[in-house]
């Protein structure tokens, strides 16, 4: 094999494996092998990994490469410059794809939780996020995919992992309506950003271990307007704004922010609205435990039955057992 030695330094390395190199895409990373109790140099930062490389591992049977943990941020995105091409890929394991899925949607959504906002989502953000949803339903619409990515699911609550999963949760629901494809689009990238007014809302009221005070309420209650503000820039579609700014509507009109009842609240909301529910309550957060699914699922059914749409509720189960979610 045509290697280099490369001198010991005080570095880190992380595994990750040759299916995840592209042929003849640049990553501006390097690539080594562990070799003789030594990690050696195999492709240089900037060069193209190509076929012939793939076929040299394949040929000696290596299954993990490494990277360097500097040049992690590099690495991720390039897997995320390569999304789509993954997750249609059915040469590779379902399993494979749904962790790239999971760990590439989550980094972009940190980054965007993790970034200051003053002035609205900025644009190379959004068109981060309309990447992940154009690149992720088709994957999600097939068969196995909730139930491959079930496993990836975190059950710690945070801001950006919950966007995550009613993504998730929603457009698998999506897919048994007759919704078309740019209404799956347009209703998906408003589950993934259905949360993003709470960056607006203080992390000492987010965080808040214990009950909340009924002005510090009244201040979370004010993350769906947020969000839209935020987003009024951004070319969304109404279907969009109408995620974010209304999956707080209950259909007895108890929700907010404009108290809409029953058929006022468009389907795709409903259905946010349930998987947004359902997360919070099998997630741990600072004041609450969560709840095992079927726990989570037989509260919603008995006590929330005047606020959600029993009919969504029933498609939300049928959805988790064909994954055996719960």
């Amino acid at each position: 094999m045509d290697t280099n030695s490369v001198a010991a330094r005080p570095v880190s390395y992380f595994p990750v494996s040759p299916v995840m190199l592209f042929p003849e895409a640049l990553g501006d990373f390097s690539v080594y092998l562990w070799q003789g109790g030594d990690f050696v140099l195999y492709t240089k930062s900037g060069q193209k990994f190509t076929l012939k490389h793939r076929q040299v591992l394949h040929r000696n049977d290596v299954k993990e490469v490494y990277i360097q943990s500097s040049e992690k941020v590099q690495y991720e995105k390039y897997i995320e410059a390569n999304l789509g091409k993954i997750l249609l890929d059915e040469s590779l394991p379902i399993e494979v794809r749904s962790n790239v899925f999971y760990e590439a949607s989550t980094v972009v959504m940190q980054d965007v939780f993790d970034s200051k906002l003053p002035s609205g989502l900025r644009a190379r953000h959004f068109n981060r996020l309309t990447d992940i949803v154009k690149n992720s339903i088709q994957f999600l619409a097939s068969d196995n995919s909730l139930s491959a990515v079930a496993p990836f699911i975190s059950h710690d609550y945070k801001t950006y992992t919950h966007c995550m999963h009613v993504f998730i949760y929603s457009v698998a629901v999506f897919q048994t309506y007759d919704m078309s494809d740019n209404e799956i689009f347009e209703c998906g990238l408003g589950a993934l950003l259905h949360d993003v007014g709470k960056a607006k809302i203080p992390r000492r009221i987010l965080n808040k271990r214990g009950a909340l005070t009924q002005s510090e309420r009244e201040i979370i209650k004010e993350h769906p307007i947020h969000g839209v503000s935020m987003c009024a820039h951004l070319p969304m579609s109404q279907n969009t704004i109408n995620c974010i700014l209304f999956h707080h509507e209950k259909l007895d009109g108890t929700g907010y922010p404009a108290g809409l009842k029953s058929d006022n609240i468009p389907m795709p909301v409903r259905i946010i609205s349930l998987a947004d529910v359902y997360d919070a309550l099998t997630t741990e957060r600072p004041y609450a435990e969560g709840m095992d699914p079927y726990e989570a699922l037989t509260l919603m059914r008995h006590d929330m039955r005047e606020t959600l749409d029993m009919n969504v509720f029933k498609r939300f189960v049928a959805v988790l057992s064909g994954a055996d979610m719960f």
